[in-house]
């Protein structure tokens, strides 16, 4: 097998492809025959040695890669659910950057008919987290106003998707024009488009009385003006920071990187009381032993997608000797739904 490694922390040249020894599945473990993986933020945040998770779990060397597709290669002793030849998804603390991943049975799902390798494999990680944080750490009622940063990348339009379901408006900001038309597909109800319009300014317009709930993966950038657009009661859902990072080269900027901590808001608890409105953060990769909450999000995810309420994030496909093209891609900041490498 091979699989994508990363030895130290630092730019695309760090991405080294490897050769190893086939997989070995364990009594309640599956390994699968990779067809696709999905590209993450997260994944580019372990590469620079930031990700607490990682560093917490793993250390160096590290395959990148949280989800997955491919078709059943071996099963342990004690797997009831899945055999050979069976074709399937699922998520895996790393290591999905590879032609082989093993896990254990319950991280796996089957692959619906109408969904593809490369779709499936896009799909866990913005799906779930947007699931959590929409319909697992707060109370949704149908007439809410969320407002969504990125929304056309693969949480944010996941976001915008699962809004629609529980009758909520929606106010999607994009950064650059090309992305508009993928909301208006997606039915987001207000679109900003913050390259050409005063972001706030078309926030306050389109939520006069404040927005109930704010989804924000931009960190600094926006992180107190969203807590600052918030009616009362209002929910502050951020899991990210992407503006502290760098768009292109491959390198953190230390410099920018330290003034961007100091700069984030921090939000005192008393004033908070005061003014009615919370924040919320998350990172799901220390919830992967939570298996309630994750068989939850599935359950409904694909029951939404067999409906058709919900699709598949728009797909990117990379061979896995891309895979430095892929991460530079999405750190720029201009693609839309999802990047996935094919082993």
């Amino acid at each position: 097998m091979k699989k994508v490694v990363i030895h130290k922390a630092g730019d695309y040249k760090e991405l080294k492809i490897e050769e190893f020894s086939d997989l070995k599945a364990n009594i309640t473990e599956v390994v699968v025959e990779v067809k696709a993986s999905g590209i993450n933020y997260a994944d580019i945040i372990i590469r620079w040695g930031l990700y607490e998770s990682a560093k917490k779990f793993v250390g160096w060397p590290i395959t990148p890669g949280f989800e997955y597709s491919g078709i059943v290669k071996s099963v342990g002793a004690g797997v009831t659910k899945f055999k050979v030849g069976d074709k399937v998804f699922g998520v895996s603390l790393f290591n999905a950057y590879a032609s082989e991943v093993c896990v254990p049975e319950h991280q796996l799902y089957a692959i619906p008919e109408k969904m593809s390798f490369e779709e499936a494999a896009g799909f866990p990680a913005v799906f779930m987290t947007a699931y959590h944080a929409l319909l697992q750490i707060v109370v949704t009622r149908p007439g809410m106003v969320a407002l969504i940063h990125s929304a056309a990348g693969g949480v944010g339009s996941s976001l915008v998707q699962l809004c629609k379901i529980k009758g909520i408006k929606t106010i999607g900001v994009v950064g650059s024009s090309h992305k508009v038309q993928t909301l208006k597909d997606l039915g987001c109800d207000f679109i900003i488009d913050k390259s050409k319009e005063d972001l706030w300014k078309k926030v306050q317009e389109h939520a006069p009385h404040g927005v109930d709930l704010a989804f924000d993966a931009n960190g600094v950038e926006t992180l107190q003006k969203s807590y600052d657009h918030l009616a009362p009661s209002g929910k502050l859902v951020a899991y990210g920071a992407h503006s502290m990072f760098p768009k292109k080269g491959g390198k953190v900027n230390w410099p920018k990187l330290v003034i961007d901590f100091l700069k984030t808001p921090r939000f005192n608890p008393l004033n908070m009381t005061s003014e009615n409105k919370s924040l919320i953060t998350f990172n799901l990769s220390f919830l992967f032993d939570r298996r309630d909450l994750l068989d939850e999000a599935m359950i409904d995810l694909l029951m939404w997608f067999d409906e058709g309420k919900i699709k598949a994030p728009l797909i990117k496909s990379y061979p896995m000797e891309k895979v430095g093209e892929a991460h530079r891609d999405l750190e720029s900041g201009m693609t839309v739904g999802k990047l996935v490498l094919i082993p």
